[in-house]
C-alpha cells in the first residue's frame, strides 16, 4: 500500500504547487498593474505641473515645458475650465467631445478610473484634468481575469483528472473482484457437475437432470462472463438469430407466467461478429430491465430485423415508459429507478454493444405508461 499512498502525496504536492505558482503570478500581476497606474498618475501630474508652469512663466524659454506637454501620446484626458467648459483634450476622438453630454459622460468615466488633478493659477483652480486609463492599462486590467479563468480551468482539469483516477482505481477493484468471483464459483460448479453424474447413475427422472444441466450451463456462462471483465473479448462469426432465440427461451422458461413473451425473427441465419456469452448477457439485462419496468406483469416482445448493412434487435415492453430526458441517462453507471439495484445493467449492455461489438444501443421509442422499445444495431458480415 505505500506506493499508492506516495503517489497520492506526490499528486497533491503537484496540485498545491501549481496553485501557489498561479497565485503568485496573480499577485505580481496585481502589483505590476498598481505600479503602472501610479506611474501613469505621476506622468499626468508632471503634465499638469508643466501646464501650470506655462501659465505662470514669464520666460520665453519654455521649450522643455512644451515637450512635456506634448509627451502624452496614450493617456486620454480632458482639461475642464473652472466655469465647466472644455478647455483642451488629448488622445480622444473629436466626435466624443462634440456636445456637453458626451463630455460629461467622459468625465464620469474618467473619475471612476482615476482621481482628477487640479491645476492652479494665482492660487485659484484654473482647470481640472480628468484622465482615463491608457490602452495598455485597459489591456492589463483584464489579465488577472484571464489568469482567474486559467485557474478555474486548471481546477476543472485537476478535478476530472482526480475523478478519472479514482474511477480507474475502482474499475480495477471491480475487475479484480469479478475475476475472483468467477474463480470462486468454479469450484462448487465442478462439484455440481460431478453430483449430476451421480444422480444420472441413480436413475433420477431425466427431465429433472435436463433442467439441472441447463442451470449448470447457465452458471458456467455467468462464470465465463465474469472472467472476461477487464479484458478484450474474442468475437467470432455467429448466427444472431440462434443466439437471441436461445437467450429468449432460457429467460422465458424462468420468468413469471404473468409476462407474455413473444419473439419475431427470420427463419434463416443472420451472421455477425459476436461474443456469445456477452451478447446473451446484454439480452438478459434488457429483458430483466423490461420486466422490472412492467413490475412483473405485461407483454414483452423481441424482434430481429435484417437490413442492408446491419441487423436490429428490439426489445419492447408494456411498462411505465421513460421521459425523453432520460433516454441517455439510463445508460450511465449507477443510474437506477429501483430502490434496490446497482444501476449497472444498461451501462454494461452499452459497453458490450458499443465498445466490444462496435454496434449501437439506444432507446428507440418510449411513451409514459405505455412502454419502451430498446434497440441494438450490429453490423452484418457475409
Amino acid at each position: 500500500m505505500p506506493y499508492p499512498m506516495n503517489r497520492n502525496i506526490l499528486r497533491w504536492i503537484i496540485i498545491a504547487s501549481s496553485f501557489i505558482i498561479i497565485s503568485l503570478i496573480l499577485w505580481n500581476t496585481y502589483i505590476f498593474f498598481q505600479n503602472f497606474k501610479a506611474e501613469e498618475r505621476i506622468k499626468m501630474q508632471n503634465w499638469s505641473f508643466a501646464q501650470s508652469e506655462l501659465l505662470t512663466s514669464e520666460n520665453e524659454n519654455v521649450e522643455l515645458t512644451l515637450k512635456i506637454l506634448e509627451s502624452n501620446h496614450t493617456t486620454p484626458m480632458l482639461a475642464i475650465n473652472k466655469d465647466g467648459s472644455l478647455g483642451t483634450f488629448k488622445n480622444i476622438d473629436k466626435k466624443k467631445v462634440e456636445n456637453p453630454t458626451s463630455v460629461q459622460n467622459l468625465i464620469t468615466a474618467f473619475e471612476s478610473e482615476n482621481q482628477p488633478i487640479e491645476v492652479y493659477y494665482n492660487d485659484e483652480i484654473y482647470y481640472t484634468i480628468y484622465y482615463g486609463n491608457s490602452p495598455l492599462i485597459n489591456k492589463l486590467k483584464y489579465y488577472p481575469l484571464a489568469l482567474l479563468l486559467i485557474i478555474v480551468l486548471f481546477a476543472a482539469v485537476v478535478y476530472f483528472f482526480y475523478r478519472s483516477s479514482k474511477i480507474a482505481e475502482q474499475n480495477k477493484l471491480w475487475t479484480g473482484m469479478a475475476k475472483e468471483t468467477a474463480h470462486q464459483i468454479g469450484t462448487p460448479l465442478s462439484s455440481l457437475i460431478g453430483w449430476t453424474e451421480i444422480l444420472r447413475s441413480e436413475d433420477v427422472n431425466p427431465s429433472y437432470l435436463l433442467e439441472i444441466e441447463k442451470d449448470i450451463a447457465r452458471l458456467q456462462t455467468i462464470t465465463d462472463r465474469f472472467s472476461k471483465i477487464g479484458s478484450m473479448p474474442t468475437l467470432k462469426r455467429s448466427d444472431i438469430v440462434k443466439e437471441t432465440v436461445d437467450s429468449y427461451e432460457y429467460l422465458k422458461a424462468r420468468s413469471s407466467k404473468l409476462i407474455g413473451f413473444e419473439i419475431e425473427a427470420p427463419e434463416h441465419p443472420i451472421y455477425v461478429d459476436l461474443n456469445q456469452q456477452l451478447y446473451s448477457w446484454t439480452i438478459e439485462n434488457l429483458v430483466k430491465n423490461a420486466i422490472d419496468a412492467m413490475r412483473g406483469k405485461g407483454n414483452l416482445k423481441i424482434t430481429i430485423i435484417e437490413g442492408d448493412k446491419d441487423v436490429k434487435i428490439t426489445v419492447t415492453d408494456s411498462g411505465k415508459g421513460l421521459p425523453k430526458g432520460l433516454f441517455q441517462k439510463i445508460f450511465e453507471p449507477g443510474y437506477t429507478s429501483r430502490k434496490r439495484g446497482w444501476g449497472l445493467g444498461l451501462s454494461l449492455a452499452k459497453r458490450i454493444v458499443e465498445d466490444y461489438h462496435d454496434g449501437k444501443i439506444k432507446v428507440l421509442h418510449s411513451e409514459i405508461n405505455k412502454g419502451t422499445t430498446m434497440q441494438i444495431s450490429l453490423k452484418l458480415i457475409p
